[in-house]
């Protein structure tokens, strides 16, 4: 123990000489852990907000009872299951908006009948036998809410709210275990507040009824079916894609954190050879040493991993409201809008930075644990043992690229696609300093003056030095390059297929159906109107999967407007007749279909056989979409309702229609929105989306800075040797630090260039492979050669910011200093 704290306190006065390499290793152990920690508590929040909504009735329940067609039924069919034995119980579902119209003014209201609940099934964590019957049945009722969502719609505990429909719900009471976005209450206030008389979604089936009836009774087994919970589709598998590539990111920005840890150790290292040498002759063991230098490495892991997990907290505070915001409009997902983490997340914070800090200055510890005793001290042996690390980073760049490209060939899930677009950055990674280091070989066959092939040959010689944080920034570079060509190119699309898609003037959401009908039947006779679409809809699952089907007329304008990927020979025409139907681009890929291909749906009197007969995007829907003609739609599925209206309109009866709208039929702004709105709205959700998205790249990007920053201020002492000689020569202190600036502009200009087509490919693989896996559609790759512009010279002025300061104290090196480098290094 004596020896390993003579050893330790040895290798720690490094630090007291050199506190810059100290706090460089500190910064990028600190940065990496707030970048990772900050992305995990956003989906560690999400996930927790996820399993509050699965809790919210919970037990030992493994199936329900729900409609065959629609989304709901009538409750006598409740009634007979009950009279015949079945232990079932009715929960109705519907969402409400409060006055003020606004899209975060929505919440869901769950109906539930607690006398007839399951055995040991919970409510919103809270046993159901333990509850309260009185108050919660009774006389004015409760409406259970959770204290996030109570904030965020502004109101207060016992508080009455009143939707848009002019009902009022009853009185609210918190609930902290209950998920956001919900309110519970007995389903008879629910069928009030709902406006669903007799009406009941679904019924929860125990497992004893389970076991003792195995299928429905013959009367009840058309309108219904038993569904087992594994069928159900929930909100974590519907966000996985979401969250895996906001993880992906977050592991991107730990990686280039964890270079400037590599290059700082490996620096420091490189100058304790000395030290080590030393150590070793003294009789310092090699165990002793390596344990020593693990310590040091678990000490800076600590301090780090604490600023990190403290910094990463408020990073995820500050980005959960667009991540919240992007899963509310992406997926109807509700995310609170507060961080309420668990002890476990902040261990793992800590462990993170044990692990970057042994992944970071582990190669440098094998490196010096296998150089022999006298060759520690010796620049041309670590120089040698640098080239053999080389030629093994040129040789896994290439497996990982062949493991990328079966990845490509073979993988068939979002997993092998971000495996592939990882294992493309490692290897352009790795690949890196061996395509500079050929790249200078090359360009030092045309020096012809001895200050051009100085100025070459020392480049190649700081290469090892510097390549780490090169390869961070052809890392952000690349990334930003990828994510930014996929999501302009997508914010492109997205924009053009909002304006085909949205081709009506207004947009009606009617009550019902019958004010539906009313409506369409007065608006065929106001000035002004030149055309009114209905659209039918209603909620089916096919093949095991939800889907919404909709029903539209035959009109010229959807030949028109309607978007379609593919189609065959007349197609419009097909639907019209009622012989074909048209599948989102998602769901056609979940199924397997194709053009041509048929498809069975159910209807009243048995199974439709339909051909497909378009294809068409339908970006940002997580469930199925499927176009079928309004008519045929009608006949085989009388439970369809008359969604909403799209209306054209002359401009200058715009406003004068509105305000009849709302004066005669009672539509506020929730019902009645203008095309402006609503894509304003939709546009709005995609900014939403990217945000986060954009604030990890910028993060990432001004990590890599800061990691070469921290490279060349670390090498400014060991850079006087190189200097030295040349100053003597009568090079002045000024031109040997443009010389210098030169250097690293050169190195960086080339990474640059590098990498710009391996963001390219990330592109391609973002919107070819990845985004396939994830969400079901293929967007084109489109180049934007401004923005490849942007990014080229914002690594630049990067990189030209890093050299700035140690290249000025290279420059304004004082004569002694130089002069030093004789006396000790001669």
């Amino acid at each position: 123990m004596a020896t390993l704290r003579i050893t330790l306190a040895a290798l720690l006065s490094h630090w007291r000489r050199h506190p810059l390499q100290f706090f460089s290793i500190l910064t990028g152990l600190w940065l990496a852990t707030a970048l990772w920690t900050g992305v995990e508590a956003l989906n560690s929040q999400a996930r927790a907000d996820y399993a509050r909504a699965s809790a919210v009735l919970s037990g030992p329940s493994q199936a329900q009872i729900v409609p065959s067609k629609g989304e709901r039924f009538d409750q006598a069919a409740y009634v007979q299951l009950r009279q015949r034995g079945w232990q079932v119980s009715p929960v109705l579902e519907g969402r409400v908006r409060f006055a003020g119209g606004e899209d975060t003014a929505r919440i869901q209201v769950l109906g539930i009948e607690p006398l007839s609940l399951p055995h040991g099934t919970s409510v919103a964590g809270q046993p159901g036998s333990s509850l309260d019957l009185g108050p919660f049945m009774g006389e004015p009722g409760q409406s259970w809410i959770a204290p996030d969502t109570l904030q965020r719609l502004g109101f207060n505990a016992g508080e009455q709210p009143v939707t848009t429909e002019g009902k009022r719900l009853p009185p609210l009471q918190v609930h902290p275990q209950l998920a956001p976005g919900v309110v519970i209450m007995d389903i008879g206030h629910a069928q009030t507040l709902l406006q669903a008389p007799g009406q009941l979604s679904r019924l929860l089936l125990g497992t004893d009824s389970l076991t003792k009836q195995a299928e429905l009774p013959s009367d009840l087994a058309s309108p219904l079916e038993i569904r087992q919970s594994s069928d159900s589709g929930d909100l974590q598998r519907l966000t996985d894609s979401f969250h895996l590539n906001l993880r992906a990111l977050g592991m991107l920005a730990f990686i280039v954190g964890l270079f400037i840890v590599n290059a700082a150790i490996g620096l420091a290292l490189e100058q304790r050879r000395g030290l080590l040498r030393t150590l070793r002759a003294c009789g310092i063991s090699l165990r002793s040493l390596i344990t020593a230098l693990a310590i040091e490495l678990g000490l800076f892991a600590v301090l780090s991993g604490l600023a990190g997990v403290a910094s990463g907290y408020l990073l995820a505070s500050v980005l959960l409201g667009n991540v919240a915001a992007s899963l509310r409009g992406l997926y109807g997902a509700e995310v609170a809008g507060q961080l309420s983490l668990s002890p476990q997340w902040w261990l793992a914070g800590i462990a993170i930075s044990l692990l970057g800090a042994l992944l970071a200055g582990g190669s440098s510890l094998v490196r010096a644990a296998r150089l022999p005793i006298l060759a520690l001290a010796q620049a041309q042996a670590w120089r040698l043992a640098q080239s053999v690390w080389l030629k093994r980073q040129a040789m896994v760049s290439v497996l990982l690229a062949v493991f990328a490209a079966l990845c490509w060939r073979v993988g068939d899930s979002l997993l092998s696609a971000l495996l592939m677009l990882g294992a493309i950055l490692l290897a352009g990674a790795l690949a890196l300093p061996a395509l500079l280091d050929g790249a200078l070989a090359v360009l030092s066959r045309y020096c012809r003056s001895p200050l051009s092939e100085w100025f070459v040959a020392d480049s190649r010689q700081q290469l090892p030095a510097v390549s780490l944080a090169l390869m961070a920034l052809l890392l952000a570079l690349a990334a930003s390059v990828g994510v930014g060509s996929m999501t302009e190119g997508f914010r492109k699309t997205f924009i053009g297929w909002l304006d085909q898609r949205l081709s009506a003037d207004l947009y009606l959401t009617p009550r019902d159906t019958a004010q539906s009908l009313e409506i369409s039947t007065w608006l065929k006779t106001q000035p002004g109107v030149t055309l009114v679409l209905p659209r039918w809809h209603i909620d089916q699952r096919l093949q095991g999967w939800p889907v919404q089907v909709e029903g539209v007329v035959d009109d010229p304008s959807y030949r028109r407007q309607w978007p379609l990927l593919s189609q065959t020979t007349g197609a419009w025409s097909q639907l019209a007749a009622g012989q074909g139907t048209m599948l989102s681009e998602q769901f056609a890929r979940r199924l397997k279909l194709d053009l041509g291909d048929t498809v069975k749906v159910p209807a009243v009197d048995g199974e439709k056989t339909l051909t497909v007969v378009g294809l068409y995007a339908d970006y940002g829907n997580p469930r199925g979409h499927m176009l079928l003609n309004a008519d045929w739609l009608r006949r085989y599925w009388p439970d369809a309702t008359l969604a909403n209206l799209g209306v054209h309109v002359m401009p200058d009866q715009m406003n004068p229609l509105r305000a009849q709208l709302e004066q005669r039929f009672g539509l506020d702004s929730t019902r009645l929105i203008d095309q402006t709105s609503l894509k304003r709205w939709s546009t709005e959700v995609f900014e939403r989306t990217f945000a986060a998205t954009g604030a990890l790249n910028a993060l990432t990007l001004a990590v890599a800075g800061i990691a070469l920053f921290i490279s060349l201020l670390t090498l400014g002492h060991s850079r006087l040797a190189q200097l030295a000689p040349l100053w003597a020569l009568g090079v002045n202190r000024g031109r040997l630090g443009w010389l210098s600036l030169g250097q690293t502009l050169m190195l960086a200009g080339l990474t640059v260039l590098l990498a710009m087509p391996l963001g390219l490919l990330l592109a391609w693989c973002m919107v070819a492979v990845l985004n396939v896996q994830a969400f079901g559609w293929r967007l084109p790759l489109q180049i934007f050669p401004d923005q490849l512009l942007r990014l080229g010279l914002l690594g630049l002025f990067t990189s030209l910011l890093a050299a700035a300061g140690p290249l000025w104290q290279v420059a304004r090196r004082q004569p002694a200093d130089l002069l030093r480098q004789f006396a000790d290094e001669r």
